[in-house]
C-alpha cells in the first residue's frame, strides 16, 4: 500500500515538471563562478551575437568577460566566448553613460578611471535570450536581447541633459587588442564601422551597422585619446559618443547588426532580423527559439537540481559553434576572402580538442539538421587553409591545443552517414591533415612516437591525440573501401605502446635515443620537457579510448588493468608548483575539470564491470555539477563539460573517438525523450534512485539488449530504450 501511495503522489509532481516552461530550468549564471568561464549574455541558439556585460578585470577567470565574484561593467559587447581557457572577442562594446567620462577601460581601484560602473546584482536578470541589470554609477537600466546576427538594446536613463551612448572599439576581452577601428556617422540616428583586432584569433574584422530609436543631439568621435572633427574616424583606438536629452523621454533603444564581410553585410543583416522597435517581441521570439531547441531533449526527474543542471547544460551546448555568414550566405573565409553562399550555413568557434569527445556526438543525435553544416564548414576550412581546423575562431586558425581534433569529428560524420557530407572529400581532408609536416606529425609518422627532445613540449599529449585521430581515420577509410589506408593508420594508432613503460605502468616521454625521460613523477604535470598537456601521467595513462584491448595487453591482464584503473580514483599527490589551473574537479587523480579524463569512467563498462562505472558516474553528476554559479568544476570549454553531463545523465557516453557506440553508465534522470532524425527516442528508466543506480537489464524496442553499448543508428532511427535499475551490481550482457 505504501508503494501505491508513493506512486500516486509522484504522478502530479511529474506532470507539473512536464507542464512547466522549460526556460524556468535554465540558469545562465551556472558556471559563471569558480572556473566555469561561461558567458552571461543574450543570444539565440548558435547565434553570432552574444550580447552581455564585460568587466574591468582581464584575468583568467574573466575569459568570457563575466565572473560572479565581480560586479564591474565596462560595457556590453556583442560577441563573447563561453567557457574557454583563453579570452578573445568582446567586439563592438556599447556603454550607456551620464555626464563626462574618461574614454578608457579603467581600473577597479579608481571609479573615475574609465567608463565602467558597478552593476546592481540584485536587479540582474539572466534568461535565455534576455539580460538586464542596473548600472549604479549612471542609474541606467540596461535591457538586452538578440537575434542570430543582431543585438537590441533598451536603456532607461535618469532625467538628464547629459545622457549618452558610447561605442567602444578598443576594449575587448582577455588577450584581445585593437588593430584598427572605424566609425562613420551616416545621419542623426545611424552609424556604421568596423573593429579589427588581434587576440587568440589574429587580425579579424567585425563590421557593424547601428540605428538609434531617436536622433542623437551630437556625435563625438575620439581617435587615440583625442576628439576629432567631422563625421568619420579611423584610428587604432576609437571611441564614439552620442548624446541624448533624457529629461522627458528617458528611454533610448539601439539596434546593431554585425557581419564579418562588410558594413553592407551588417546593414543587410540588421534589415532582415530587426524590422522595428518591438523589444518585447524580439525577446519572445528569442525565447521561443530556445524552447524549440531545448525541447530536443526533454527529461523527467523529481529532483529540481537535476532539471536545472540538465537544461542549463543543454543551453550551454548551444552557444557555439556560432553562425558566421550573412543572411544572404556570404561569409569571410579562412583564406581571408569573402565568398558567396556555399550551399550551407557557415560556422565559427570550433573548440575541437574539447568538443570532439561529447559535444559533437551529442550534436549528431539531437541536431541532425545542423550537423551537416558543421561538418561542411570544416571541409570548407580544409579547402581554404589546407587542413582541417584545430581550434578555429573567426576564420583564423589558432592551432591551439594538441592533436588533430577535427579528424575524429569528420570521421564520426562519415561513420554515422550524416547526410549532405561528401564522404570522399572528408577522407581526403582527414588524410592530408594527418600528412602535414607540422606540430610533431613528421616524427609521429616516421619514428613510432614523438621524441620529447624534438617536440620540446607536450610530446606525449600530441602523440596520443594523433593516434586516436589515426584510429578514427582508419575506421572511415575501411567504411569507404580504402583498406590500404585502414592498415596504415591502424598501425599508427597503436604506437602508444612504444611509450608505455611496463615498469611503472605509465605512458611516458621518450628521447630520440629511445630513453624514457627522467626524472619522472607521475603526479607532476610539467617536468623539464612539459610532456603532457593540462594533465599528468595518471590521466594520460588512459588516453587510448580507441584501443582498450591493447591497453589491457600492456598491463598484462584485464584484472591488472582494472586494479590500475581503481587506483586512479584514490591516488593523491602533489601536482607540482607549475600545475595548470585547468586541473580541477579531482577524484584522486581523475580530473573531471579537464577533458583528457572524460572518457575514463566508462572504461569500467568496457572492461566488464559496469557497476563501478555507475558508482563513479553518479559521483561526478552529483558532486561536481550543481545549480549554482560555481556549479561547474572546470572550464565549460564551449559545451564539452555540459555535454558530458547531458549524455551521462541520460545513461550513456560515446567513448571511442568516432563511430557511435555509446557505452552505458548510470542514468540520473527518470526518463527522457530525444528528438532525433528518425522521430523520437524514448528512454524509460524504471525503479531509479540513488541506491538503485545499477542497470539490471535493458530492452531496446521491447527486445532484450545484451550489449554494453547502444549504437548511434539505434538511437537516431527512433524507438524505446528501457533501463531496469536496481541496487545489485550486475553485468547484463
Amino acid at each position: 500500500m505504501k508503494k501505491i501511495l508513493m506512486l500516486l503522489t509522484m504522478v502530479p509532481l511529474m506532470m507539473a515538471v512536464q507542464a512547466a516552461d522549460i526556460l524556468d530550468y535554465v540558469d545562465p549564471l551556472i558556471g559563471s563562478g569558480g572556473h566555469g568561464h561561461v558567458t552571461v549574455s543574450a543570444s539565440v541558439p548558435f547565434g553570432f551575437v552574444q550580447l552581455g556585460p564585460t568587466s574591468v578585470p582581464q584575468d583568467w577567470d574573466w575569459c568570457s568577460g563575466y565572473h560572479r565574484s565581480d560586479s564591474t561593467v565596462i560595457g556590453f559587447p556583442h560577441t563573447h566566448l563561453s567557457g574557454t581557457g583563453i579570452g578573445d572577442l568582446h567586439d563592438i562594446t556599447v556603454m550607456p553613460v551620464v555626464g563626462q567620462v574618461k574614454y578608457a577601460r579603467g581600473t577597479v581601484d579608481d571609479p573615475n578611471s574609465g567608463l565602467w560602473s558597478y552593476a546592481d546584482r540584485s536587479t540582474e536578470v539572466a534568461r535565455p535570450g534576455y539580460y538586464s541589470v542596473r548600472l549604479t554609477r549612471y542609474d541606467v537600466t540596461a535591457q538586452l536581447t538578440a537575434t542570430a546576427r543582431t543585438g537590441l538594446h533598451r536603456y532607461t536613463f535618469p532625467a538628464s541633459s547629459e545622457s549618452a551612448i558610447v561605442f567602444d572599439l578598443v576594449n575587448g576581452g582577455c588577450w584581445d587588442a585593437p588593430d584598427e577601428g572605424h566609425v562613420r556617422v551616416l545621419n542623426d540616428s545611424t552609424i556604421e564601422g568596423v573593429r579589427w583586432s588581434t587576440g587568440w584569433a589574429w587580425h579579424h574584422p567585425v563590421y557593424f551597422r547601428a540605428v538609434f530609436s531617436r536622433p542623437f543631439k551630437q556625435a563625438h568621435l575620439i581617435a587615440d585619446g583625442s576628439e576629432v572633427p567631422g563625421r568619420e574616424v579611423k584610428a587604432r583606438k576609437v571611441f564614439a559618443r552620442f548624446d541624448f536629452d533624457t529629461r522627458t523621454d528617458r528611454q533610448v533603444m539601439l539596434k546593431v547588426g554585425l557581419s564579418a564581410t562588410s558594413t553592407a553585410g551588417a546593414a543587410l543583416n540588421l534589415a532582415a532580423e530587426q524590422t522595428g522597435w518591438d523589444f518585447d517581441g524580439v525577446v519572445a521570439r528569442a525565447q521561443d527559439t530556445w524552447r524549440h531547441h531545448l525541447g530536443k531533449a526533454q527529461i523527467e526527474s523529481h529532483d529540481q537540481q537535476v532539471l536545472r543542471c540538465f537544461y542549463t547544460a543543454l543551453y550551454h551546448t548551444m552557444i557555439a559553434p556560432s553562425v558566421y555568414n550573412d543572411v544572404d550566405g556570404k561569409y569571410h573565409g579562412s583564406d581571408h576572402k569573402v565568398h558567396p553562399y556555399p550551399g550551407f550555413t557557415n560556422y565559427t568557434t570550433y573548440s575541437l580538442w574539447d568538443t570532439y569527445r561529447a559535444a559533437h556526438p551529442l550534436m549528431t543525435l539531437i541536431h541532425p539538421d545542423l550537423t551537416p553544416d558543421i561538418i561542411n564548414t570544416m571541409l570548407r576550412i580544409y579547402q581554404e587553409q589546407g587542413k582541417l581546423p584545430v581550434w578555429h575562431l573567426m576564420a583564423r586558425e589558432t592551432n591551439c591545443m594538441v592533436g588533430n581534433p577535427a579528424v575524429p569529428v569528420v570521421a564520426d560524420a562519415v561513420l554515422k552517414d550524416i547526410p549532405g557530407v561528401n564522404q570522399q572529400l572528408a577522407l581526403e581532408a582527414m588524410e592530408r591533415s594527418m600528412l602535414l609536416d607540422e606540430r610533431g606529425l613528421m616524427w609521429h609518422r616516421t619514428m613510432g612516437y614523438i621524441p620529447c627532445d624534438s617536440m620540446k613540449a607536450e610530446s606525449v599529449a600530441y602523440e596520443l591525440e594523433y593516434e586516436l585521430a589515426d584510429w578514427a581515420l582508419a575506421q572511415a577509410a575501411l567504411k569507404l573501401g580504402r583498406c590500404d589506408l585502414y592498415d596504415r593508420y591502424m598501425a599508427l594508432s597503436r604506437q602508444y605502446r612504444n611509450l608505455f613503460d611496463p615498469k611503472t605502468g605509465y605512458i611516458r616521454a621518450r628521447t630520440g635515443k629511445g630513453d624514457f625521460l627522467t626524472p619522472f613523477d607521475p603526479f607532476i604535470e610539467r617536468h623539464q620537457k612539459d610532456e603532457y598537456c593540462e594533465g599528468n601521467a595518471w590521466q594520460y595513462a588512459w588516453l587510448v579510448p580507441h584501443d582498450i584491448e591493447g591497453l589491457v595487453q600492456c598491463h598484462g591482464s584485464r584484472e591488472r588493468t582494472i586494479a590500475r584503473l581503481d587506483s586512479l580514483f584514490v591516488a593523491t599527490g602533489d601536482l607540482g608548483a607549475e600545475a595548470t589551473p585547468d586541473m580541477t574537479g579531482l577524484i584522486g587523480q581523475y580530473v573531471h575539470g579537464n577533458e583528457p579524463s572524460h572518457h575514463i569512467i566508462y572504461f569500467y563498462t568496457m572492461l566488464g564491470q559496469p557497476w563501478k562505472a555507475a558508482d563513479r558516474v553518479r559521483q561526478v553528476l552529483t558532486t561536481l555539477y550543481h545549480d549554482a554559479p560555481d556549479g561547474l568544476c572546470g572550464n565549460e570549454d564551449v559545451g564539452q563539460m555540459s555535454a558530458w553531463y547531458i549524455l551521462s545523465a541520460l545513461g550513456f557516453y560515446q567513448v571511442e573517438p568516432a563511430g557511435g557506440r555509446y557505452y552505458f553508465g548510470s542514468p540520473i534522470v527518470d526518463g527522457a525523450t530525444l528528438r532525433v532524425a528518425g522521430g523520437t527516442f524514448e528512454i524509460k528508466v524504471k525503479n531509479n534512485s540513488d541506491r538503485n543506480r545499477y542497470i539490471q537489464s535493458i530492452k531496446l524496442n521491447g527486445k532484450p539488449h545484451r550489449k554494453p553499448y547502444i549504437d548511434h543508428a539505434d538511437i537516431a532511427r527512433g524507438g524505446t530504450l528501457e533501463l531496469q535499475m536496481g541496487s545489485k551490481p550486475t553485468r547484463w550482457w
